[in-house]
């Protein structure tokens, strides 16, 4: 775990912007559970230079420059709050652990999911 005075602007990057922070493994679940129609974007979020300085800044680029927006906007940070972040990942199976990442959901069915390693450019 990191200290929060170091997390705490990492978290507003998202907050501030219309994210919806899911601190346990019930948020994360209830979260979901009623997402079940419509779309909902998952961000895994980090303290890695990749998260700061490529998901966030593109994540809010991206909504800022598109008409087309997921009804929810949810996030959970890694490293920090452990048993929300597990759980979170048990609805990205089969794909491994990846922070930061970006999961997106239709109607409660992952349908894309953008891992570390393609945020980094690889």
């Amino acid at each position: 775990m990191y200290p929060e005075e170091l997390v705490s602007p990492m978290r507003q990057d998202l907050t501030n912007v219309g994210f919806e922070e899911l601190l346990s493994a019930e948020a994360v679940d209830s979260a979901l559970a009623s997402a079940q129609e419509g779309t909902a974007l998952l961000v895994f979020n980090s303290v890695c230079g990749c998260a700061a300085g490529t998901a966030r800044p593109g994540i809010k680029m991206a909504l800022a420059n598109s008409e087309f927006k997921p009804d929810r906007l949810l996030t959970v940070f890694a490293g920090m709050e452990q048993d929300a972040v597990a759980k979170a990942r048990e609805y990205t199976l089969p794909y491994p652990p990846s922070s930061p990442a970006i999961a997106l959901f239709k109607d409660g069915e992952l349908v894309h999911f953008v891992e570390r390693h393609h945020i980094e450019g690889r």
